[in-house]
């Protein structure tokens, strides 16, 4: 038991500063020497645990992103009424801790989904997918809000959840080269402006 305890942390160890060092300067600019050289690690301890670098991104996507995507940009409106403002709450949400993290180098999916993209069909596939389930999901309450009265029923869920999803990556990547707080307030008013338009309009 404290053999695979003692695995699994230095499995988790690996991840979290792979991760890092990939996300910070990408994938194909960052080796395993580097990531074995910054934990004082050895190759026999990397690949003790992955059997390649690639072995050891998909294990980081797994267990490290799909968690991040969904805590901060799925479980929060899973469910839930109102889509608007639900939607509203998380991506302010999600801005502020990106306003205020130094070491914020734009949105982890949208970056890795740019890099990879022609380069790496097996990566790709594994985080397109959780794009998919993120789009799916907003699809989800869209629709929902639409049954529950608060969209209006000739909005194209689709359509509106490529935007959202769209959009948040754009403002993201902006918000790297500074002026965070100005930009995070100018998407927000007019993804507010936006959402009014798509209201369920009342009836006389």
């Amino acid at each position: 038991m404290e053999k695979k305890l003692k695995r699994m942390a230095t499995m988790h160890k690996l991840q979290v500063k792979g991760l890092e060092l990939f996300y910070q300067n990408g994938y194909y600019n960052t080796s395993v020497d580097d990531i074995l050289k910054s934990l004082s690690l050895s190759k026999g301890a990397f690949y003790y645990h992955f059997q390649s670098k690639e072995d050891f991104f998909i294990s980081i996507i797994q267990s490290l992103i799909v968690r991040k995507v969904y805590s901060t940009l799925i479980e929060p409106i899973e469910g839930k009424e109102n889509p608007f403002l639900v939607i509203d709450k998380c991506f302010e949400n999600s801005l502020e801790t990106a306003e205020h993290n130094e070491m914020d180098y734009g949105f982890i999916l949208g970056n890795f989904l740019t890099e990879f993209n022609r380069r790496n069909e097996t990566i790709s596939k594994y985080l397109t997918d959780i794009y998919k389930v993120w789009e799916v999901n907003l699809v989800t309450i869209l629709q929902k809000g639409k049954s529950d009265g608060f969209v209006d029923r000739h909005v194209d869920s689709e359509g509106v959840a490529t935007y959202l999803i769209s959009s948040y990556m754009g403002v993201r990547t902006l918000m790297v080269q500074g002026n965070c707080k100005n930009l995070k307030y100018n998407y927000l008013q007019q993804l507010r402006r936006y959402f009014n338009s798509l209201r369920l309009k009342e009836t006389v």
